[in-house]
């Protein structure tokens, strides 16, 4: 470890941070914590949308949470369903956040997530008010992602928006995307290749554990003797939803399969007025589940569904993923065959994918997971241990780590080139591939 790193403070910045049950707060709160052995970590964060256990926390102003010094700042708080409501929420959230980091000690690092997008911008600005080292950190691609599901138009205002956020990026020490189709998209930007790193989110294996025997999730919902095909995330906009219904509707009569949808987000009221009005009463929702209950709920899962819409595969990575892998659950991908995730669930025999779109083939491809598939527990198995090797929080935690620590001081010998894992790569950094 670079003893000049062992005082340095790394200041985030994203709206969403604990006790939000949203993926991005959850991944974030963990990665904060675990970055205090060695850095002093402090958050600028916002109200959070989901707080399924109610956890008392200090609406504004400075708390200590477990080694992290938390900011939390007001603003609005409309409903996500709304666009315009929405967009409400993330801009107020820019402009406090902007006038809290205006009066914070001064960081040595300070790293900008997307929650919202234009944080990037920020992130620039204090990069040049502070003289300090800065972070890019891309949960997922803007305006690239609205204009690919229609939510902004392609026009000179968001190319130009595209043009200032890629100039951004040019600007910061280090860009951190998810995935190797990420990498692509930011390289497409004239971003320098060993700028950019691919860090995978990540699980919790103390967490999240398999529990396929005696599960009291399924107990509690009646469900012992059903095959369950669950969903698991954020109901947003993003994830090609409509492919859960189209296929429980090809197989609403199968008394012996039932669809569970968990979660919340903007798509959430459309989905169950649409599954209300095909009479999907194969189809249940359920709201998110605390993350003490998270190894249980998402064990209860003979099979998980990780589905993603094929025009925004290449600018976000489903986190939802790990966790249905350290479940020791097998998991149908509804993807491109040549995006990332198609060809890592495919690549490691933890899965199937599925073309989006395609509901007869989506439902003969669960209907061979329920009835002819012979290896359903050996597919559980490769699951758990890809998560295991690749995706648990460690791995990824160190990857980030080791990232800040070069970014810090940037010696010779510590210049190993961005950290690109793939399913097969183990913790340590590697070349950037040419």
């Amino acid at each position: 470890m670079s003893s000049a790193a062992t005082t340095k403070r790394i200041l985030f910045l994203n709206r969403s941070y604990y006790p939000d049950a949203e993926a991005t707060g959850q991944l974030l709160t963990q990665l904060c914590e675990d970055l205090t052995s060695e850095f002093r970590v402090s958050v600028i964060a916002g109200q959070p949308n989901q707080n399924p256990q109610q956890m008392a926390f200090r609406r504004h102003g400075l708390v200590q949470h477990n080694g992290v010094s938390i900011r939390r700042v007001w603003h609005t708080r409309f409903s996500k369903a709304s666009f315009i409501g929405r967009a409400a929420n993330l801009l107020s959230y820019l402009v406090m956040a902007s006038v809290v980091a205006l009066t914070t000690e001064r960081p040595d690092v300070v790293v900008v997530e997307s929650d919202p997008p234009l944080l990037c911008l920020l992130g620039a600005w204090l990069k040049r008010r502070y003289r300090c080292k800065s972070v890019v950190y891309l949960q997922d691609i803007y305006p690239h992602l609205a204009i690919a599901i229609g939510k902004l138009p392609d026009n000179w205002w968001t190319q130009l928006l595209e043009r200032r956020f890629s100039a951004a990026y040019r600007f910061a020490d280090r860009v951190v995307v998810l995935s190797e189709d990420m990498r692509n998209v930011v390289l497409d930007a004239d971003v320098p290749p060993d700028s950019v790193d691919v860090i995978p989110n990540w699980f919790d294996a103390s967490q999240i554990k398999p529990h396929k025997t005696n599960n009291a999730f399924r107990a509690e919902l009646g469900l012992d003797d059903k095959f369950i095909v669950m969903y698991s995330g954020n109901l947003g906009l993003c994830q090609g939803l409509d492919n859960i219904l189209a296929a429980a509707e090809q197989l609403q009569l199968r008394k012996d399969m039932v669809f569970l949808i968990i979660g919340d987000g903007a798509a959430k009221r459309q989905l169950m007025d649409a599954a209300r009005e095909r009479s999907l009463s194969n189809v249940q929702f359920i709201d998110y589940q605390p993350l003490a209950r998270l190894g249980v709920s998402l064990s209860a899962a003979d099979l998980h569904l990780v589905p993603v819409d094929r025009r925004v595969s290449r600018y976000l990575m489903p986190s939802k993923l790990y966790g249905a892998l350290a479940s020791g659950t097998p998991v149908v991908t509804v993807a491109p065959e040549s995006s990332e995730l198609a060809q890592l669930v495919r690549d490691e025999r933890v899965g199937m994918n599925v073309e989006p779109d395609q509901p007869e083939e989506l439902a003969e491809t669960l209907v061979w997971f329920a009835e002819w598939c012979g290896d359903l527990e050996d597919y559980g198995k490769r699951a758990r241990n890809l998560a295991m090797k690749s995706f648990d929080r460690p791995v990824s935690v160190d990857r980030f780590r080791r990232m800040l620590r070069q970014v810090i001081d940037p010696t010779p010998e510590l210049q190993t080139g961005p950290s690109t894992p793939s399913a097969a790569t183990s913790p340590p950094l590697r070349d950037q591939p040419t």
